[in-house]
């Protein structure tokens, strides 16, 4: 087990009845390796909207930045050691994040937050455009870490993703001094990869493809990246150990059929991960220009 620091997160994310996506999969896997947890619905659906229909139950933004508002005033806001923030209906909830997070910080500046831009993938945007800009241009520049993937990172920098070396450009063009990008380009045949960037080292992490798996797996990696950053182990081992956890996860849900993460079943795998992961470390442009 980690060492949990006292204290709580905040994950502000969807909520579904049925399912382990957005929320239901960060405050379980944070809450699994120890952290308390506060969790903030941006929207609730019934289940994944992949599965079909599903009603949205929505916030109005007065409301929604109230309930922050009356969390960030709290007496027990001296709690929260950190925030993760996904899936957001509107632009609206970036502005309440942005100052939920700004709040805490002008009382604890090591407040650790984590943004995962949750705006789309290969198929394209799945929120509104304005929800993204609002994300870029207010929630990024107060994150620590970011966890896109590649499809997210393009958009967010307007810059190419077509290699491993452009990811880590584009990387280190958004604003947080850390960022794991999913869906990296992989370097062993039938796999894929997660590289993780920040101002000395760039680091790929590779796990087999599997295929059709099902959806939360980039919540869940954004919740155990984040525990065990804040439970203070070494980066290499926080992308090894996370990557593994989210690698035995989806292998057991695909072996099952199932159309679901089965975390319930899976907390051992959440804990400690026996699955291999492959670790190297790629050329960082600081050492590129070195070598010039």
């Amino acid at each position: 087990m980690i060492n949990v620091p006292d204290g709580a997160i905040v994950s502000i994310s969807s909520h579904v009845m049925r399912g382990r996506v957005g929320n239901r999969a960060i405050v379980f896997a944070l809450e699994t390796l120890g952290f308390t947890s506060w969790a903030v619905p941006t929207i609730v659906l019934p289940f994944h909207p992949g599965h079909g229909r599903a009603t949205r139950l929505t916030f109005e933004a007065t409301g929604f930045s109230g309930a922050l508002a009356d969390l960030a005033g709290s007496r027990w806001r001296g709690e929260i050691r950190g925030v993760i923030s996904g899936y957001l209906a509107d632009a609206a909830q970036a502005e309440a994040i942005a100052g939920f997070v700004t709040a805490l910080r002008a009382e604890n500046p090591a407040l650790i937050y984590l943004c995962d831009p949750v705006i789309g993938d290969a198929g394209g945007l799945y929120v509104a455009q304005e929800t993204a800009i609002a994300i870029r241009e207010r929630l990024l520049p107060l994150a620590d870490i970011a966890t896109p993937n590649r499809f997210e990172l393009a958009w967010l920098t307007e810059k190419p993703v077509d290699d491993n070396n452009a990811i880590i450009d584009a990387a280190l063009a958004l604003a947080p001094g850390a960022v794991a990008v999913t869906s990296a380009h992989a370097m062993i045949a039938d796999s894929i990869a997660t590289l993780f960037v920040d101002d000395r080292q760039a680091i790929l992490a590779e796990h087999p493809l599997a295929k059709n798996p099902p959806n939360g797996l980039g919540d869940l990696f954004s919740g155990l990246f984040l525990a065990r950053h804040m439970a203070g182990l070494p980066i290499a081992e926080t992308l090894e150990k996370t990557t593994a956890s989210v690698f035995e996860v989806l292998a057991h849900a695909v072996r099952a059929g199932a159309d679901e993460l089965m975390l319930e079943k899976d907390q051992q795998s959440l804990r400690t991960p026996m699955a291999k992961v492959g670790l190297r470390q790629l050329m960082h442009p600081s050492r590129r220009r070195k070598r010039q």
